[in-house]
């Protein structure tokens, strides 16, 4: 398009730049167009934010004719038409047809996300740059429409609201190439930020794998994760703690460094990968390396106890003696699902019904009242997914605040396209190994 418009190629560097990348395109776009005649701020709109149904379309007219260089100092002598309008206009024009086209692709096809922590570790980095598709599962619309643009819920460094929620609309989703599988890496809006009542587009924004999907029964058992009866294969990336025995003396901090191995303030092991944990068995100085994992029974704050429903039947809720290497079975809700609610279901459910569902729920003793009526069972409106991080003991994820709602998921992350170590020397920053490198 460059070289057909008469502009010099190195133009093309401005495309790898952020920012200067959404207004260069316009230009090049525009240019383009222009030297087939196309000269109206129509043919300009059209071209920038519809150019799949816009060029296929005027470039099988019989009508349309290369008129040469329109970046050329004679082309706008030769087609008045074409002459550019005020240096301010232009830019203004520019500018509006970046900023919509960005905002276009943000809501309805991708977006980058950074990763913050290391609850994904080690198949995501902290300080990971990653590409979100919101094409695979469908487009959500945006619920709060009325929004600045490049910001969530705050604007940068203030407590002061980005969006107006005086209009939000109901959830819909576009279709999509697919449905949700488990092993995916997803975007979600974390179902309890509770922060100033932000509607569910506007809550924080998390990353973790689905392990369990609408429907399926879940089971955590001394550490592995059993689906419908069938335990599921690890992640490539996946992290656990470890106790490790010598036969006397400290291990050399560079072997830790050398298998990724990480020691968390207030945790007693070492987390590592199975595969670095297999390598370190096999060094001279090393008795054991044992996986630590809660015992059964050994109760903890996990689902549904750290968030406890607002409403409790007979006023507490059971014991599971749940921890997160062990708990369920679990039936992870879906759309249409009838569950029987009773003693022990309700605690499991009822904050899905209440604020997920936006129902009035209540209780009388041992009966239970939904939106004023007395209720025995319970029709799901939406599906739901269960998500734990791969970093196990580090991660903040379904196994303490339980399912996911549908309309919180916002898409599929799909490969980091740069990553940068905030704790490395100047020149070792970037993480090259890790560019355009695909999530597994």
């Amino acid at each position: 398009m460059l070289k057909i418009s008469g502009r010099p190629g190195w133009w093309l560097i401005w495309l790898f730049l952020p920012v200067a990348s959404w207004i260069v395109s316009v230009g090049i776009v525009i240019d383009f167009i222009k030297c087939f005649g196309k000269f109206s701020i129509r043919d300009r709109a059209a071209a920038v934010l519809l150019p799949f149904i816009y060029m296929p379309k005027w470039g099988f007219e019989a009508k349309t004719v290369y008129l040469g260089h329109s970046a050329s100092a004679v082309f706008g002598t030769e087609f008045p038409k074409s002459t550019k309008p005020h240096i301010a206009v232009q830019w203004g024009q520019g500018l509006f047809f970046a900023l919509f086209t960005a905002v276009f692709i943000r809501a309805f096809f991708v977006e980058f996300y950074v990763i913050p922590t290391a609850s994904m570790e080690r198949t995501l980095l902290t300080g990971d740059n990653i590409l979100v598709s919101k094409l695979n599962y469908g487009p959500r619309i945006p619920m709060t429409p009325i929004s600045y643009p490049f910001a969530n819920h705050t604007f940068p460094s203030t407590n002061l609201k980005a969006y107006w929620d005086g209009l939000e609309l109901p959830y819909l989703r576009l279709p999509g190439f697919s449905s949700v599988k488990r092993g995916d890496v997803l975007v979600f809006n974390y179902p309890h930020d509770t922060i100033d009542n932000r509607p569910v587009d506007k809550k924080e924004f998390y990353i973790k794998r689905c392990t369990a999907l609408p429907g399926d029964t879940l089971l955590i058992d001394n550490g592995r994760v059993y689906v419908n009866g069938k335990i599921q294969p690890e992640p490539k990336g996946v992290q656990y703690q470890y106790k490790i025995d010598t036969s006397g003396g400290a291990i050399n901090p560079e072997v830790f460094k050398q298998l990724h191995a990480s020691i968390y303030e207030g945790q007693s092991g070492v987390t590592m990968t199975p595969a670095s944990a297999a390598i370190l068995r096999t060094y001279s100085n090393i008795k054991s390396v044992t996986r630590n994992i809660a015992p059964k029974g050994q109760a903890d704050d996990v689902f549904p106890h750290i968030f406890p429903p607002h409403v409790l039947l007979a006023g507490h809720i059971p014991d599971y003696k749940w921890n997160a290497d062990n708990m369920g079975t679990l039936i992870i809700p879906k759309k249409g699902w009838v569950v029987k609610l009773d003693s022990t279901t309700f605690p499991l459910y009822e904050y899905a019904i209440e604020v997920y569902e936006r129902n009035k729920v209540s209780v009388d003793g041992s009966k239970i009242f939904i939106n004023g009526k007395k209720a025995d069972t319970y029709t799901f409106k939406m599906d739901y997914y269960w998500l734990i991080g791969d970093n196990w003991y580090d991660s903040e994820d379904s196994r303490y605040w339980g399912f996911v709602p549908e309309d919180h998921i916002v898409g599929k992350a799909l490969f980091t396209w740069m990553s940068w170590d905030s704790d490395a020397p100047l020149l070792e920053k970037i993480r090259w190994d890790r560019f355009l490198k695909g999530i597994e």
